[in-house]
């Protein structure tokens, strides 16, 4: 992983921890929520105030994040927002998260000044021991306040301060003015800068978790369903059906489509369909390479047809399958009638624009698992997982690819790959769910649904 690590691919863009105020602040944090200290004078931190220092000093990396279902938070600063969510549990997380920051970033900045804010992103679910307590999770709410209470104080202030402007007699009420001069003390005046830092509740409809192997949640979709890393049978009785694995590659293939959740690749509007087919195939053939030992020599696009040429009959079917595409794309082939049973159905695959568009992304970087650029920009904890079983010639070519191609303009690269964000409103249009529709000049041919001639 220090390959990783030195080039920016992990652990990448944490929020360094090393001035004396900011380390015991985060000290005093840390004792608030967990009881427990560190002894570290620097260390870098994740949008949720995890730190991967702290985290092997405790031996323990879920020490914000106890049972993995109630994650704990400490705020050093509004600069966090852009940093990544290590060792997630729950997909959601690092976007509510983010929200939270953006939504309260003027009171966050001015509570961070002086105190560490810390809080939980709470649901009413408190362990996860079967697969069915998953489901009992559906709304996360975000309580937070510096580890001094300013936020309560303030608060409690304020209704004190509306109270003595009420009472007629307030003004002799020596008990009340006291009261209000001691809080009036911590937390400023209040009536010309308030202090407020309300709960805000997010629903949790579709996510993945890390949970029993991994699963996938569908509840608010047209047709809802659950698909599971590990075989189905393993998480026994859950209030939702269908219950897919990935073995089920027809079935949940027929599920995204019924469910317009995806688009193939050469319907994407905007997509250069050439270049993101021939990279994954580049991929697949480095899988094959190093499977049987070949020389990748220096992985070039060149170095890499050669060890096509070399396998010949022996090229693994998702890159036949991607080629037949490719031949089709450039006008050099008939179509392919790939089903969702051929190695390359899922390649050929992205998500369609929508709420659910990351989540279905990751979802296909698991059913897709050779195209490691996917992997790492939708899926990172699988890609961490795969790498720790790659071998070190796979890991370089690996590494240096996404260095050169990826980090130098991750925004292009998200926007080549999987076309634009999903704006608000279109997020929120329930049409912009429905599938395409035939028209005239269209025909319909196989799985991929229809595709102009």
């Amino acid at each position: 992983m220090r390959r990783l690590i030195e080039k920016g691919l992990m652990f990448g863009n944490l929020v360094e921890v090393s001035s004396p105020a900011l380390v015991e602040r985060y000290r005093r944090a840390l004792r608030h929520l967990t009881g427990r200290e560190t002894a570290l004078a620097d260390f870098h931190i994740d949008i949720s105030g995890y730190s991967p220092e702290i985290g092997d000093e405790l031996g323990d990396d879920l020490y914000l994040n106890p049972n993995g279902c109630n994650r704990q938070f400490i705020l050093l600063s509004t600069a966090q927002k852009t940093a990544p969510l290590l060792n997630a549990k729950f997909s959601t997380s690092r976007g509510i998260l983010r929200q939270f920051i953006e939504a309260n970033e003027a009171q966050l900045f001015a509570l961070t000044a002086r105190d560490a804010v810390a809080g939980e992103l709470e649901n009413s679910v408190f362990d996860v021991s079967t697969p069915a307590r998953l489901f009992d999770i559906r709304r996360i709410t975000v309580q937070a306040d510096t580890t001094a209470a300013h936020v309560r104080d303030a608060g409690k202030l304020a209704t004190l301060i509306d109270r003595f402007r009420r009472e007629p007699d307030g003004w002799r009420d020596d008990l009340l003015i006291a009261e209000m001069i001691e809080l009036a003390k911590k937390t400023g005046d209040v009536t010309r800068a308030p202090i407020a830092l309300p709960a805000m509740s997010f629903e949790q409809a579709n996510f993945w978790t890390s949970h029993f192997g991994g699963i996938y949640i569908f509840r608010q979709a047209r047709f809802p369903g659950v698909i599971s890393v590990l075989p189905k049978q393993s998480l026994g009785p859950v209030p939702v059906s269908p219950v897919l694995d990935m073995r089920d590659r027809n079935a949940i293939a027929d599920w995204l489509e019924r469910n317009a959740l995806v688009e193939p690749i050469v319907q994407a509007r905007g997509a250069d369909v050439g270049a993101i087919l021939r990279q994954k195939m580049d991929f697949i053939l480095v899988e094959a390479a190093d499977a049987l030992n070949l020389d990748l020599g220096q992985a070039s696009r060149a170095d890499l047809r050669k060890i096509a040429y070399r396998l010949g009959d022996a090229l693994p079917d998702e890159f036949k399958g991607l080629a037949a595409v490719l031949r089709w794309a450039e006008g050099a082939g008939d179509w392919p009638r790939l089903t969702s049973e051929h190695p390359s159905y899922f390649y050929t695959l992205r998500a369609r624009s929508g709420p659910d568009r990351d989540l279905v992304n990751m979802l296909l970087a698991q059913l897709a698992p050779l195209d490691v650029r996917q992997m790492y920009i939708t899926h990172k904890e699988l890609f961490y997982a795969s790498y720790r079983g790659w071998s070190e010639r796979k890991r370089q070519y690996v590494a240096d690819f996404l260095e050169r191609e990826y980090l130098v303009d991750k925004q292009g690269a998200r926007m080549a790959l999987f076309g634009p964000e999903p704006g608000m409103d279109e997020a929120a249009r329930p049409e912009m769910r429905d599938g395409p529709r035939a028209a005239p000049d269209m025909a319909a041919v196989g799985p991929w649904g229809a595709v102009r001639r």
